[in-house]
């Protein structure tokens, strides 16, 4: 038998997917029509409403639980029910003990979105972009779709169409998140959708959590390489160009990759793991919060990632940046900006950070020793924040509130 011929490339898997639920769907909702009408008939008139969820949050892993764990327990705090759905059976929301949030663990991929698809509820909230556009389809008996970011960056550094088809997106700021949406929207003739101001969550629930850690009695200088992940990342293009350097200075190195390449660059991870193996001062971090690794950290070297974000916010400290001239194709920036260094975050990183060239790895060590606190620096990150980090602290009200008045408006 030829294996290849039984072979399907995952786009086609995608759309034999969504006929397969699309003729599920319909038969659903027609075998329910007829269900309700032959209620209806045998009772005289007077149906009984099916159970329907008002306020439902998925979470495709439990790394989003920072994130939802501040809105959840708002919802919690003013005795309103909630459906929490969740793709990790491990999902941290299983041992808060809630009395007003029922948790349900969903499965993951093809078989959450399964239950997703027929799912009903007044308003659904997700950091999971691409509704309608993939697997996940927007279920006919859901009133609202919202989806809440889980970076304090540009929305549009999504893959293709990840934000079109929800009827509100939650933000962390106002004008440069806002402004991109809208000039997305034009470029594609979509109508206009809520764009609301709630702050951040997980960044709240960060600031909180690194405030209670204990400082470190060791005082070792600590550089934490944060990257994000993909063939333009900075592990994948650079490793141990980057790492040697690092590693011969005796500082305490850590290593955080993004979430995404222990599924997806396993085999690169694994590689500079044996590499470093012997090395005792390099060490990784794999904690699903990286609120450990960035109170420790003096320094952060990373490239295009959202964390950058992170770390100056909650630390009020510059970040070292390689820049990579990324291929934007595939993500909804390619419509709307020719140059990447016209982006918000880009165009910032260049006020607020010291970028690394490649060619100058080897004196990295120097480079960051000459580095000190830069008042200049410090006074352009605080502008940055308070232009990308609004109602902080108060994010978990902000976006219950939003939540409940949409509902009550749709009812």
């Amino acid at each position: 038998m030829n294996l290849y011929a039984l072979y399907i490339d995952p786009g086609t898997g995608s759309a034999l997917f969504s006929i397969v639920i699309g003729f599920a769907a319909a038969g659903f909702f027609l075998f329910q029509a007829l269900y309700i009408k032959a209620k209806v008939f045998f009772t005289g008139g007077k149906a009984i409403k099916g159970s329907k969820n008002k306020f439902v949050i998925y979470a495709e892993d439990k790394r989003y639980w920072t994130l939802f764990k501040p809105i959840v327990e708002e919802f919690e705090s003013r005795g309103i029910d909630m459906l929490y759905l969740t793709s990790s059976r491990d999902d941290p929301v299983f041992d808060e003990g809630f009395k007003h949030i029922e948790a349900e663990y969903l499965g993951e991929g093809n078989k959450a979105f399964a239950r997703l698809n027929f799912l009903s509820a007044d308003f659904v909230l997700a950091t999971t972009p691409g509704i309608n556009v993939y697997q996940w389809k927007r279920s006919k008996k859901v009133k609202h779709y919202s989806h809440i970011r889980h970076s304090a960056d540009e929305p549009i550094k999504y893959e293709l169409y990840g934000m079109d088809y929800f009827d509100s997106i939650l933000v962390s700021g106002v004008d440069f998140q806002e402004m991109d949406i809208r000039k997305l929207e034009k470029a594609r003739n979509l109508p206009e959708k809520q764009v609301v101001t709630v702050g951040c969550p997980y960044l709240d629930e960060y600031a909180r959590k690194m405030a209670q850690l204990p400082q470190e009695e060791s005082n070792r200088f600590t550089v934490l390489v944060s990257p994000s992940w993909g063939i333009s990342a900075l592990l994948s293009r650079f490793g141990d160009k980057l790492l040697d350097p690092l590693v011969k200075t005796g500082w305490r190195i850590i290593v955080r990759p993004h979430p995404q390449s222990l599924m997806v660059e396993k085999e690169m991870l694994d590689r500079l793991s044996e590499k470093y193996k012997e090395n005792p001062n390099l060490e990784w971090d794999f904690e699903r919060d990286n609120i450990y690794s960035l109170k420790k950290a003096d320094v952060m070297i990373s490239d295009f990632s959202g964390v950058m974000l992170d770390y100056m916010f909650l630390k009020n400290k510059p970040v070292f940046y390689v820049s990579a001239n990324l291929d934007w194709r595939t993500r909804d920036a390619f419509e709307i900006y020719d140059n990447q260094e016209d982006m918000w975050t880009f165009r910032n990183l260049k006020k607020t950070g010291i970028e690394l060239k490649p060619e100058l790895f080897n004196e990295l060590p120097d480079i960051i020793t000459k580095v000190t606190a830069d008042i200049a620096l410090g006074s352009a990150i605080e502008k940055v924040k308070a232009e990308a980090w609004h109602y902080q602290g108060d994010a978990g009200k902000q976006t219950a509130d939003f939540m409940i008045k949409t509902a009550e408006a749709l009812s």
